[in-house]
């Protein structure tokens, strides 16, 4: 245990836990919209594409961070521009960001002359190797995701829930769209040093379906999200450097797999909600015609009178006439 104190006293673990931090708040923000508009796999195309951002700063010796970010923002511009204009639908279109994405990196990656291993710390994570200049940028990154999906949630959320009540409102459904792409893009290559460009799409999906079951608002959603995400990347991160004290640990799948367990433990607590709510419903109102009262009435109700009694209350009723007749001191009442 006190080697496990000491170690966050180092300034690769303290720069580590301020990249979790942020990752994780930023990653959740976008994942919200994207999760509402059905597009959860968004983030693992995206990751795809941004291989090929990686391989290309190795390849022109650059940062392969500012690298990722322009083709991730490219390539989340062409497939949204191809769900919205062409006539392949988004899943296709994001199979060939897939397929393209990857299979470019890894070429690009052997022109450069790198190793396996080199791509291999931003496929699965690497964030304990962060440099400070590598903080900085997911700092600034990440801030600039969060404002943008708080400040403009109540836009992105019409544009997100329905398309056609968002035109009718005046809202530019083009620009709002490619700024989620955009946004998602900018959230992937920030959390690729996280928890990796494979596992991104965990990070960016999993703490939303948590906070999903316990929250009922998309409010209540967003902060929530962010909230677990964070707690999720930090504590990942802690416990895979405890852990490591009996055996190599990565950080970014244990980062995933604590989200998982958290959606494990959130869901049938959200059922039991879920059923709560339900038996707290009140009973639809129903609108009962006033009675209506005669003096005198042709027939004379009884055990006998071969009409169907009906139990109601303090008295009987009796079907006739396509109505009940309910005796009442010296008339009848209809209803």
């Amino acid at each position: 245990m006190s080697d496990f104190v000491d170690l966050l006293g180092y300034g690769f673990m303290q720069r580590a836990i301020i990249a979790a931090l942020f990752t994780g708040l930023a990653a959740p923000a976008v994942g919200t919209y994207l999760v509402q508009r059905r597009q959860a796999l968004m983030g693992d195309g995206i990751g795809h594409v941004a291989v090929t951002g990686v391989a290309l700063g190795l390849l022109t010796g650059t940062s392969p961070t500012w690298t990722a970010v322009v083709v991730a923002v490219l390539g989340a511009v062409l497939i949204e521009v191809i769900r919205e204009r062409g006539h392949t639908n988004g899943d296709v279109a994001l199979a060939l960001l897939f397929y393209g994405g990857l299979a470019g990196g890894v070429l690009l990656t052997g022109l450069a002359g790198q190793s396996a291993a080199r791509l291999q710390s931003y496929l699965f994570g690497a964030i304990t190797t962060t440099s400070i200049s590598d903080v900085i940028v997911v700092m600034i990154l990440a801030a600039v995701v969060v404002l943008v999906c708080v400040g403009l949630s109540p836009q992105l959320f019409a544009v997100a829930q329905d398309q056609e009540f968002a035109r009718v409102a005046g809202l530019n459904i083009r620009f709002y769209n490619l700024l989620v792409a955009v946004l998602a893009a900018v959230s992937v290559t920030v959390a690729m040093r996280t928890v990796g460009l494979l596992l991104v799409s965990a990070l960016m999906v999993v703490p939303v379906a948590t906070s999903q079951q316990l929250t009922r608002s998309f409010r209540s959603t967003l902060g929530a999200a962010m909230v677990l995400g964070m707690l999720a990347s930090v504590g990942g991160l802690l416990l895979s450097a405890y852990a490591s004290n009996y055996g190599r640990v990565a950080p970014g799948p244990t980062i995933v797999l604590l989200a998982l367990a958290g959606f494990v433990v959130a869901w049938p607590v959200g059922v039991w909600l879920r059923s709560r709510r339900r038996l707290r419903r009140p009973f639809p109102v129903v609108e009962v015609a006033p009675h209506q009262t005669i003096d005198e009435h042709p027939h004379a109700h009884g055990k006998d009178c071969g009409h169907v009694a009906v139990p109601h209350g303090d008295h009987v009723d009796y079907v006739h006439g396509g109505h009940r007749h309910a005796p009442h001191g010296k008339h009848y009442d209809e209803h």
